[in-house]
C-alpha cells in the first residue's frame, strides 16, 4: 500500500519515523533495534536517510594532502529493501540530488523497481559543493528536477531519452515542505510557489521540516489550501535530546524554538534535563496537532528514538 493510501485510509492520526543509515562496521541489526523500539505504535511507514558521499583532506607524513571519503554508510535502497521484506511495513528510501549523479539515481530506481519498494521522498539534500572536474549537468540542482526524472521514468523514459517498458507500479512520493521558510527562499510565498508546483506535477503529500511552534504549521497549511494545495501536509516532529539543541536547530534547520521551551532550555544543566524538557514540549506539541486533526505525524528519530518512543507511548 501507499504512503498516501495510509494516510488516506487511517482512521485517526498515523504514526511514522526516519532513521538514519548506521555508520561504517554496524550492522542492519542498529536499525532494526530502533524498529523494534516503535513498532508497537503500528508505523505506517518508515522513511530511511540518504547521504552522499563527504570528503576531508587527511595530512600525510610527508605534508601532501590526501582527500579520504568518509560517508561511510549503508545506502537507503538496501536498508528500504530490507525492512521491507522483514517487518511489512512500507519503506521510504529518501531520494537526493546532492552528491548523486541522474545515472546513479537511475540505477537506484531499477533496483528499488526489481526489490518491490515503490514509494519515495524526494529531496535536494545539504548543499554539496562539486569538485573541479565533476560535471554539472551530471547533478539535478533541484528537487523539482528530480521530479521530472522520476516522473519519466514512470513513463518509460530513461535519463539518456531512451525508451524501455514501463515497470507496472510506478513510483509514488512525497516532498519536502518549510512552515519556516527554506534557508535559500526569499520569502514564504516563492516557498509556497515551489509546494504548489512539486504538488501540480505529482507529488502526492508533504512532509514539513522539524518546528516547534504549532501555529507556524497551522499558518502555513492555511495559506497553502488558499493556494490551492490540497494534499495531506504532514507535521515533521523531533524532541529536542541535547542542551545545545537551543542553538544549534535553529542555526541548521531555521526552527525557531518558542520563547516558552527556549526558556525551559535554558535552566537545564546537563543533557538529561534537555530530554525531559523536549519529551514534555513534544507530548504537548503532539496533541493539539492531533485536536487540529492532522493526518499524519512523522518523527525524526536521530539521537531522540526514546524520546520518540516516550513521546508516543502517550498519544497512540
Amino acid at each position: 500500500m501507499r504512503v498516501i493510501d495510509h494516510i488516506n485510509n487511517s482512521k485517526s492520526t498515523a504514526f511514522s519515523f526516519e532513521i538514519l543509515p548506521p555508520l561504517k562496521g554496524n550492522s542492519i541489526q542498529k536499525v532494526y533495534h530502533v524498529i523494534d523500539k516503535l513498532r508497537e505504535f503500528d508505523p505506517k511507514y518508515i522513511n530511511i536517510t540518504s547521504h552522499h558521499s563527504e570528503y576531508i583532506y587527511k595530512t600525510m607524513p610527508d605534508g601532501t594532502y590526501k582527500k579520504v571519503n568518509i560517508r561511510k554508510r549503508p545506502g537507503s535502497v538496501a536498508i528500504a529493501s530490507a525492512i521491507q521484506h522483514k517487518y511489512g511495513i512500507t519503506a521510504v528510501p529518501h531520494i537526493i540530488c546532492k552528491g548523486f549523479t541522474k545515472e546513479e539515481t537511475e540505477y537506484a530506481l531499477i533496483d528499488l523497481n526489481f526489490l518491490g519498494v515503490h514509494d519515495l521522498l524526494l529531496l535536494r539534500g545539504d548543499i554539496k559543493t562539486l569538485e573541479p572536474n565533476q560535471d554539472q549537468e551530471a547533478f539535478h540542482e533541484y528537487a523539482t528536477d528530480l521530479q521530472k526524472q522520476v516522473n519519466d521514468f514512470n513513463k518509460g523514459i530513461a535519463v539518456d531519452g531512451s525508451s524501455f517498458e514501463a515497470h507496472e507500479t510506478p513510483f509514488s512520493y512525497g516532498m519536502a515542505c518549510y512552515p519556516e521558510k527554506h534557508e535559500e527562499a526569499p520569502n514564504l510565498d516563492s516557498d509556497i510557489f515551489y509546494a504548489k508546483e512539486k504538488v501540480k506535477n505529482g507529488a502526492d503529500y508533504l512532509v514539513t521540516q522539524m518546528f516547534f511552534d504549532n501555529q507556524k504549521y497551522y499558518d502555513f497549511v492555511e495559506r497553502c489550501r488558499a493556494e490551492g494545495i490540497t494534499v495531506p501536509i504532514i507535521p515533521g516532529i523531533k524532541p529536542i535530546v541535547l542542551k545545545n539543541q537551543l542553538t544549534v536547530l535553529p542555526r541548521i534547520f531555521r526552527s525557531d524554538i518558542p520563547e516558552p521551551l527556549a526558556s525551559e532550555l535554558r535552566k537545564c544543566r546537563t543533557d538529561a534535563d534537555a530530554r525531559e524538557v523536549g519529551v514534555a514540549w513534544c507530548k504537548e506539541q503532539c496533541k493539539d496537532l492531533i485536536a487540529h486533526g492532522v493526518p499524519s505525524l512523522h518523527f525524526y528519530t536521530m539521537l531522540a528514538t526514546e524520546s520518540v518512543r516516550r513521546v508516543a507511548k502517550e498519544i497512540y
